[in-house]
């Protein structure tokens, strides 16, 4: 198959053309860096940073902006709906070293619509471009917008709105092929893309029900668009990711990671996440950590949502995940680990009689 060529956002290079979404309580630094080392997608972003918790000096909102040197490009999302407070939360990240700034117009969950943030200012075209306008006057970085096709079903607003975004100044935008109203249902409409690859001139990414590398190129092909972008599908599954780079970029497609290969990363990922909660700098030393008691309960209990999905289709997946949706500790995940390892080593030996 012939690579895919990468492409560029402002002096920004996105190659290959694969992109981590922004997810909220998924894509921490933790889950980043994991997934460059595994993968090595060519841009990742972080959570959604509110504009006014970041105005009010919101410390938990701050560590989401942390970056670590493995992860770059990065670019940090941003969401609110209020002009100036958005450009100064542009200000902030650029600060933090964010190598773009990516903007929020597709977050369909009702506690943020009931601000006017997210897939609410689909609705409102004059603030959506204010917004779009102020964030750009007030960096040096790239800027850039996620949307979703429109709030309403069937109400395609977006291929308007993007038009107005270009001509203040987006360099970037990202289509979610559902709109706001049918939150993760039904099926992503593919032909949303193609249609808005018409009036798109900067670089187009498409989003939505990318499970496999057979999605991406498919999805390429059809839409013409320059990038894609997987969310849901490669949560707990960096492997996914890697499976998908390999079928853009045309590279032999890797082997499926061992059991032990999947365990590890377990354990990674959550040593990481207690390292990220105590504010330790240097991920790499998060073995040697000493064990804060709170720290390391509030980072567990943070992956509770994740952990279960590392596990999927192992023997004894379903009482694993469970237990898994329960654990507070490094040494408690490292039990379940271990019990996983040896019950799926003895279901081996009983079915291949060894």
């Amino acid at each position: 198959m012939t690579p895919r060529p990468g492409f560029k956002v402002g002096p920004i290079t996105v190659d290959p053309p694969l992109l981590l979404a922004p997810m909220e309580d998924v894509s921490s630094l933790p889950m980043r860096v994991i997934a460059k080392r595994i993968a090595g997608p060519g841009l990742m972003f972080t959570e959604f940073v509110s504009a006014m918790a970041i105005h009010h000096g919101a410390e938990k909102t701050f560590r989401k902006m942390r970056i670590h040197p493995e992860e770059r490009p990065l670019g940090i999302q941003i969401f609110g709906g209020v002009p100036e407070i958005m450009a100064e939360t542009a200000q902030h990240c650029e600060a933090a070293g964010a190598d773009l700034i990516d903007i929020n117009m597709g977050c369909w969950v009702p506690k943020v619509c009931r601000t006017g943030s997210g897939a609410a200012l689909l609705k409102d075209p004059e603030v959506a471009t204010a917004i779009v306008a102020a964030v750009v006057k007030a960096v040096r970085v790239p800027v850039t917008v996620k949307v979703r096709a429109g709030f309403e079903y069937g109400a395609f607003a977006a291929p308007d709105l993007v038009q107005r975004f270009q001509d203040v100044g987006a360099q970037m935008i990202t289509l979610h092929a559902r709109f706001a109203k049918q939150g993760f249902e039904g099926q992503a409409d593919w032909d949303l893309i193609k249609q808005m690859r018409k009036v798109v001139s900067v670089p187009l990414i498409g989003n939505g029900d990318v499970k496999s590398g057979e999605d991406a190129i498919r999805m390429l092909n059809e839409t013409g668009c320059d990038g894609v972008m997987a969310g849901r599908a490669a949560i707990s599954n960096p492997w996914l990711l890697q499976s998908i780079r390999c079928a853009i970029t045309g590279e032999p497609e890797t082997a499926k990671p061992t059991l032990d290969e999947r365990l590890e990363v377990v354990m990674e990922h959550a040593r990481m996440m207690v390292a990220y909660r105590s504010d330790s700098d240097t991920l790499a030393e998060a073995k040697e950590l000493p064990t804060f008691a709170e720290c390391e309960r509030r980072a567990i209990t943070s992956l509770r949502g994740q952990l279960p999905l590392y596990v999927k289709g192992v023997f004894g997946a379903s009482e694993y995940r469970a237990r898994l949706s329960r654990v507070n500790t490094l040494a408690e995940l490292q039990v379940v680990m271990d019990e996983v390892r040896a019950t799926a080593r003895d279901h081996e030996t009983l079915t291949t009689g060894a």
